[in-house]
């Protein structure tokens, strides 16, 4: 079949044709000789000895907040907002820095200490508000890290740069680099899974490039999962359309991109057909792993009752634990709602009822399981949030801008330390003071606990070779366990 779908091809060119290509083909000789050899290259997927030493976590779980959660209503407890609260910013703690055009033309940044309360969890000792207590209560299983910073202000460049490594689009997601790195230890599974919380409010927009593979081959792209019968789009077969019919449709389409790879010698085919194959043996994994009837009222229970409902924040939650106890690599979770210019007392308290139980309860299940010790839990945003109101302060309203010189972050498992809180802040909460960890260095750190070196894993791409860390990124050797 192969040999007549290959001649029928090439009886296609006919005389004409064939001059046309061949000047086409001479000139693009001509221009070649005067441009780099690897310009127009297939390039082939170079892993370096990946991975480069045993790792500490087999998977990670990311639990992105998308927007920005405040630090100073969540974990870094800063008393000394309270005598200051109402007093403009000081010159000397701002430093120049450069604010937002949303509070920049403010004639005063008065100073807003939180009105919630802050207690110490557990052994560590951790502080964490009374918007979160179920994470307050595993606190002696988390690492803080209370330093994080940025040069990304603004939403897009700041969600792109932290999942990509590049504030401009086009570069491959962290999810992408991990799956190309390591693969998959689930040939029924992406290696790479994406939900999105159906519940959350849409202050900002997210987009499908920012788990998306970039240049690397198309089979790394991450998988999105959602609510409802039909979790993967276009997975299920028609009505009236067997399992037997799509085997032979993939089978007759095989053939055919086999016929083109050999002719045309585009690495893409052999990945579409590696993907064609994939969503075949989803039909049957997928369903299965959808089906929550094998849980027990506890586990709902631990979650929270909104585990029930697909695609909510706690639902998808207890679905990345399926997940990972089948093997999937790299499980990321967005939930949007964090972006609190105004009007934050009300939405922060929704946001963390709808969060931190779910949050918890996978640190939680994922220890009781015996997974936790080899599997990377991370929690946290794009930025934080400023210490001082972005428009008018009243007794019992205001909002923050962004602020990405200090955030708080935490992660848990999977070769952290555990019960400890790394980095710290100025009084004010506008400065890092100890140990400050950029985003290249998390990227460093995540890549390292999964066994990979970051600056061996590359791919090479119009002549130079790219990885996610770009030319930055060091060891938080402190986090380490």
């Amino acid at each position: 079949m192969k040999e007549k779908l290959a001649q029928s091809l090439a009886d296609t060119f006919n005389r004409r044709s064939f001059l046309n290509k061949a000047s086409w083909g001479l000139g693009t000789l001509a221009l070649g000789s005067l441009l780099p050899s690897q310009l127009f290259s297939n390039p082939a997927e170079r892993i370096e000895t990946v991975p480069n030493r045993a790792p500490k976590a087999k998977r990670v779980v990311y639990l992105f907040q998308s927007g920005g959660p405040s630090q100073l209503e969540t974990f870094d407890y800063k008393p000394y907002l309270e005598k200051m609260h109402g007093k403009d910013l000081p010159a000397s703690v701002r430093k120049g820095q450069r604010l937002t055009s949303m509070s920049a033309q403010q004639s005063a940044l008065p100073l807003v200490s939180s009105p919630y309360k802050f207690a110490q969890y557990g052994k560590s000792g951790a502080w964490a508000s009374e918007l979160m207590p179920y994470t307050g209560k595993v606190a002696d299983d988390l690492c803080f890290i209370k330093s994080m910073y940025t040069e990304q202000i603004n939403h897009d460049p700041a969600l792109t740069f932290f999942q990509t490594g590049n504030q401009l689009a086009g570069r491959p997601s962290i999810g992408s680099w991990v799956s190309y790195g390591l693969g998959s230890a689930n040939e029924n599974l992406p290696a790479f899974i994406v939900m999105v919380s159906k519940d959350a409010p849409q202050d900002q927009p997210l987009y499908a490039r920012l788990w998306g593979n970039g240049f690397l081959p198309s089979k790394h792209q991450g998988v999105q999962f959602r609510s409802g019968n039909d979790p993967v789009l276009y997975l299920s077969n028609p009505n009236g359309y067997s399992s037997a019919d799509r085997r032979s449709m993939l089978d007759a389409l095989k053939d055919l991109n086999q016929v083109q790879e050999e002719i045309y010698g585009d690495p893409e085919v052999s990945n579409h057909i590696a993907q064609y194959e994939m969503a075949f043996r989803m039909q049957t994994s997928v369903p299965e792993v959808n089906d929550l009837s094998d849980e027990p009222d506890w586990v709902f229970d631990l979650y929270g009752e909104s585990a029930r409902n697909p695609g909510t924040y706690a639902a998808n939650c207890l679905m990345a634990r399926r997940l990972l106890e089948r093997d999937v690599k790299f499980v990321q979770l967005y939930h949007q709602g964090w972006d609190q210019h105004g009007n934050l007392p009300k939405s922060i308290t929704k946001q963390c009822k709808a969060t931190d139980q779910a949050s918890a309860a996978l640190v939680q299940d994922l220890k009781q399981r015996g997974l936790l010790d080899d599997t990377l839990v991370v929690w946290g945003g794009e930025f934080g949030r400023t210490n001082y109101s972005q428009g008018k302060l009243t007794k019992d309203n205001y909002g923050r801008d962004h602020h990405p010189r200090c955030f708080t972050m935490w992660m848990a498992g999977g070769g952290v330390k555990r019960g400890i809180t790394y980095g710290e802040t100025d009084e004010f909460g506008y400065n890092i003071i100890k140990n400050p960890v950029h985003v290249h260095d998390f990227q460093a750190t995540l890549l390292h606990l999964l066994g990979v070196d970051h600056e061996k894993l590359t791919y090479e791409f119009q002549g130079r070779r790219f990885r996610l860390t770009d030319v930055e990124g060091k060891l938080v050797k402190g986090i380490l366990a």
